[in-house]
């Protein structure tokens, strides 16, 4: 299984003499009712960043609501995530903070707080977390709007259904990997995909998808990697006596499962645990693991940080 990691996710927020707007498809309040905004940026560490920013955001009458930062000495680059209230428009506001993202070598992002990223999931047999994903969009608030379900099986064609939701058929062999692709090219276009989940997806994506799409597919897998790895790694751990299952929710690159890390969660077995149970404990983890990582990315709070992540909950 291939983990829907950034392709070079370093880039995305690494220092660099040109700023970068990553709000394609973002939408602009045209009203003057106050909007709630999200800017997250980041950039290289020095003095002087939160106090132009803020005051940029002051002078078009923005209200900070929330803001977190850091700063990383490893790294030597800032970040910061703040959410303001104003009644001037997203152009109103790029304007006033040009100078600033330019003067300091910024990668920034401006939303709209809560508004619904366009998502598209892959799935193949397992439905557990295609069912908590499309349920916490219906019921719990899940910032997403999942546009498609994209399966290289037909066998969960019936719960995109019960949810209302297109399923595409797409079969992956290796003859037939570069069409398979090319398909789902076509449906991130066409659909105007912002991310792409692998809701227990059990193809591996190519390098070059994997790059074209970097920053924007958010994988998930067991924790027993690379211990336990190919089939029935549940029953390895059980015949090993393993003591902790766990999940790691993570951008996907060209390296196998091992992208910047979103998220992570362990529950704690013992001996009287049968391999049904740790399979079904290991689901539990695995389906809440990965929720928080979407919701967190769809909030923008995870900020790319060379092969790390910042996450600000």
């Amino acid at each position: 299984m291939h983990d829907a990691d950034s392709a070079n996710p370093a880039a995305a927020n690494t220092s660099s003499t040109t700023t970068t707007d990553a709000t394609s498809s973002t939408a602009t309040p045209t009203g003057t009712a106050p909007t709630e905004w999200v800017l997250t940026l980041s950039c290289p560490d020095g003095p002087g960043i939160v106090a132009a920013v803020t005051g940029a955001l002051a002078a078009r009458g923005a209200n900070i609501t929330e803001s977190q930062q850091f700063g990383d000495p490893a790294s030597g680059l800032f970040f910061l995530r703040v959410q303001v209230v104003s009644a001037a428009t997203r152009e109103a506001l790029v304007a006033a903070l040009t100078p600033t993202f330019e003067n300091f070598s910024m990668s920034w992002n401006l939303d709209v707080v809560g508004r619904r990223m366009r998502t598209l999931l892959l799935v193949s047999k397992a439905p557990h977390c295609l069912v908590d994903l499309l349920y916490r969009e219906r019921s719990q608030g899940m910032p997403i709007d999942v546009v498609g379900v994209v399966g290289n099986h037909a066998d969960l064609a019936d719960i995109a259904a019960f949810y209302g939701k297109p399923f595409h058929h797409v079969p992956v062999t290796t003859a037939t990997k570069p069409q398979a692709e090319a398909r789902l090219r076509e449906l991130v276009t066409e659909l105007d995909v912002e991310l792409v989940v692998l809701a227990r997806y059990m193809q591996i994506l190519s390098d070059e998808l994997c790059r074209d799409l970097a920053g924007q597919v958010i994988n998930i897998h067991h924790s027993f990697l690379p211990s336990f790895k190919g089939a029935r790694p549940y029953a390895q751990a059980y015949d090993r006596g393993v003591k902790l299952i766990g999940a790691t929710s993570h951008y996907v690159t060209g390296d196998l499962d091992e992208g910047p890390i979103i998220e992570q969660d362990v529950a704690r077995v013992d001996h009287s645990r049968a391999v049904t149970d740790l399979v079904s404990i290991g689901e539990d983890v695995e389906r809440a693991t990965l929720a928080r990582a979407v919701r967190w990315h769809a909030e923008h709070r995870v900020l790319l940080d060379g092969h790390r992540t910042v996450v600000f909950r």
